[in-house]
């Protein structure tokens, strides 16, 4: 049951979705939402907006909205979580640049140890072993 603490994660690989949440469950005990695309967060419009964070692939994949309309979005939404970014291209790819431009989210590469996810979602110290 989705609630306060939830995690959303989106991004289009199944692997990176799969092992972020299960790893964000299993060490905080937060729930996690994981999506592959803006039209399955859109369909899903609830569950995200009652999110806490959400952390957002900036590439969804060749001709797919990316994670900078997903922040967008999001924003128009008013989502009232903190928002980040990940991504495995290099800072000059012209979306990393325009996430950056952001300013009220911070991007990560790819791939994320488990000391920067909690980092991330801002996990008690506790849970950080």
């Amino acid at each position: 049951m989705q609630g306060k603490g939830t995690v959303l994660l989106l991004d289009d690989d199944a692997d990176v979705r799969m092992t972020v949440c299960e790893l964000i469950t299993l060490i905080t005990g937060r729930s996690c939402i994981a999506l592959a695309s803006v039209a399955d967060l859109q369909a899903r419009r609830d569950e995200a907006l009652a999110c806490t964070h959400a952390i957002l692939d900036i590439n969804l994949g060749p001709q797919q909205p990316s994670g900078v309309d997903a922040y967008a979005w999001l924003k128009e939404q008013r989502f009232a979580g903190a928002i980040t970014f990940l991504t495995g291209h290099a800072q000059a790819h012209p979306l990393v640049a325009r996430a950056a431009a952001l300013g009220e989210a911070t991007v990560y590469r790819k791939p994320i140890g488990v000391d920067e996810l909690l980092q991330i979602i801002g996990a008690p110290p506790e849970t950080r072993a």
